[in-house]
């Protein structure tokens, strides 16, 4: 229960909905969820309509301290679709160039996957497998519940990975390790 003041909110009481309690027992766990609510903290503000985010943490958190998936992947999921929420979606559906629907790299500087001949222009590009591709695509399209719904190789969580820390640490303006 929240009560607003001049300046700020007063809480006067409030009941646990769901502990968490896997997070609080691997130091793991905790350092990612840290991080995360780091990045939370940075891109919202008081009395901003976050619902989205709010659905999109809680999620995390559930799949952080309730299931066995890699942590990294887990949080580069996190960060492509937070981006995703705050308006960076990556262009995925097709090269962002030509509109070629068969893609090899992801690009920084044009935010959207590339075709090989596209991506020969851009030497900062990132080179993905089709299975990266359909991943990014589906994480930016994904409803928030089935969001965590897929697994793939570890090579290209290696990518995903990847593209989540460089992309996020190009959009937000930060260097979020």
């Amino acid at each position: 229960m929240l009560f607003k003041g001049s300046s700020t909110y007063t809480l006067n009481s409030c009941e646990t909905i769901e502990l968490f309690y896997n997070i609080r027992t691997d130091l793991d766990k905790l350092e990612a969820v840290a991080n995360i609510t780091k990045m939370i903290q940075d891109v919202t503000d008081e009395n901003q309509n976050t619902y989205k985010i709010m659905q999109l943490y809680l999620n995390t958190l559930y799949v952080i301290a309730n299931t066995e998936k890699k942590i990294a992947f887990t949080e580069a999921i996190f960060k492509l679709k937070l981006l995703t929420l705050l308006g960076f979606a990556p262009r995925v559906e097709k090269c962002c160039i030509c509109g070629e629907k068969e893609i090899t790299h992801f690009s920084l500087k044009d935010s959207g996957v590339k075709c090989t001949s596209c991506s020969l222009q851009d030497t900062g590009t990132i080179a993905i497998s089709t299975s990266t591709w359909q991943s990014l695509r589906y994480i930016v399209l994904a409803p928030a519940k089935k969001l965590y719904s897929f697994e793939i190789a570890e090579e290209n969580q290696k990518q995903l990975e990847l593209i989540a820390k460089l992309y996020t640490n190009d959009k937000l303006e930060k260097n979020y390790n």
